[in-house]
């Protein structure tokens, strides 16, 4: 048995009253089971009980016997010295505070079956226990779940973006453009555009906005794309050359370092997904006055924060896919599904955290509305959980359904889980008292 099992039971008092007993056999009536704690220190904050006529306010401390409490070292802890009460399945031993006080300690009695659903949940090879039982809860209840489930991963994702703000020195337009190009490299490619970013400030390319091409020519050269011999085919091509020629100015002028060009992958990638394209529509997000971020905070609709993104590549790339090599025609555009992928990773929960970190509710209010309104994803995890009767109609619900997969199924987390909690409760009573027992 687990700690966090027993810590179940009390939050929801999902035991036996009448048998919840102190040393004297009087009831323990518990009016509050107080604040759970999953930091250090007791488990249970501020719990409020009633023992023979007298309320007792303090901390609650649970392990699965009693002695834990001295194996634990709690008793040369003075954190614990206001547990006022000591909640165990198995009372083996007293255990006395630092000022050498007994501590009241009581044992639980619970219906067994709940432990049996719980260890049948942990111990289901899927990676969605639930997957067979999850139906029988209420559409209404998992889709509160879902968006409290979403909103976490936002939170979750506020973390890197703070952390990219403290390196930026609190520079939101360069925190944006980092994030921007860093979810633009789709994954193959992340971390050559994260070195690209790093080593092109947006500041430059500010000075630039008017001018698609010196934003391609800064890109393009940064990106170590303009190296001699990294494109045989293009010694000849004009395009290439003046792009070579105008880096050569920039460069001398803000004095750049190029990264290695060897860097970018272009294997097993579909060619319109290769660096060289993205680049280029790169460069046309950025070539935006007043500034991309500026732009997406201004944004009211969807639709408007979705033609901020939605663009193509410059001409040259209607008919190619590498520099210097010619191919059928057409306009290479980022599409609704590269541009959704940067939507829910980078540019809403950007949104997001400047609404958190500006402290206006409304800006972030408008993030989560954005991704409400925006398509569901597909892929592996929500075509498992398709499979497993739940269904998405946003990008809101399908984010929430990813936290839950990898952060609460995978982890086992069933007892934190509001759909693992409810199905372990529902239809559960307690047994007769000759049936009830306590499991090591």
């Amino acid at each position: 048995m687990k700690e966090e099992f027993l810590h179940y039971l009390w939050k929801y008092s999902l035991y036996d009253p009448d048998k919840l007993l102190d040393n004297e056999g009087n009831q323990i009536i518990v009016i509050n089971p107080g604040e759970y704690n999953r930091d250090s220190g007791p488990d249970f904050f501020n719990a409020r009980l009633k023992i023979a006529g007298t309320e007792w306010a303090g901390n609650v401390e649970i392990h699965i016997r009693s002695s834990d409490f001295d194996n634990h070292r709690h008793n040369i802890d003075p954190a614990f010295d206001n547990v006022i009460l000591h909640v165990v399945a198995e009372n083996d031993r007293k255990v006395y505070n630092t000022r050498g006080e007994e501590i009241l300690t009581t044992g639980l009695v619970f219906d067994t079956d709940l432990y049996e659903k719980y260890v049948e949940l942990v111990n289901n090879p899927y990676i969605i226990a639930c997957q067979g039982e999850v139906n029988k809860i209420d559409s209404f209840n998992i889709s509160l779940w879902l968006g409290s489930l979403a909103v976490e991963r936002l939170q979750a994702k506020s973390e890197h973006i703070l952390k990219i703000l403290s390196v930026t020195g609190n520079d939101w337009d360069e925190t944006f453009y980092r994030l921007l190009s860093r979810y633009f490299g789709f994954r193959v490619n992340t971390e050559p555009f994260e070195m690209l970013a790093s080593a092109l400030p947006f500041r430059i390319i500010r000075k630039h906005s008017d001018n698609r091409f010196q934003i391609e020519a800064l890109l393009y050269g940064t990106a170590g794309m303009l190296e001699e011999g990294l494109f045989k085919e293009a010694l000849d091509d004009k395009y290439y050359k003046d792009l070579i020629k105008e880096y050569k100015i920039l460069s001398a002028k803000y004095s750049l370092n190029p990264v290695h060009g060897w860097i970018w992958k272009f294997s097993r990638l579909r060619p319109a997904n290769f660096p060289t394209i993205r680049i280029s529509q790169l460069a046309a997000m950025l070539s935006v006055a007043g500034g991309i971020f500026s732009k997406t905070l201004e944004a009211g609709t969807i639709d408007q924060l979705r033609g901020l993104f939605e663009v193509t590549a410059s001409e040259y790339w209607d008919n190619h896919f590498v520099f210097g090599k010619i191919s059928r025609s057409y306009p290479k555009k980022t599409g609704s599904q590269a541009t959704d992928i940067l939507l829910i990773n980078a540019i809403i929960p950007a949104v997001f955290v400047y609404g958190r970190y500006r402290d206006s509710n409304e800006i972030s209010e408008k993030a989560i509305k954005f991704l409400e309104e925006t398509d569901p994803e597909d892929n592996i995890i929500i075509s498992e959980w398709h499979s497993a009767g739940i269904n998405a109609d946003s990008a809101f619900i399908t984010q929430g359904l990813i936290q839950l997969r990898n952060n609460y199924c995978r982890k086992r987390r069933c007892l934190d889980c509001g759909i693992g909690s409810k199905l372990l409760m529902m239809g559960k009573s307690l047994k007769r008292d000759e049936d009830l027992m306590l499991e090591p």
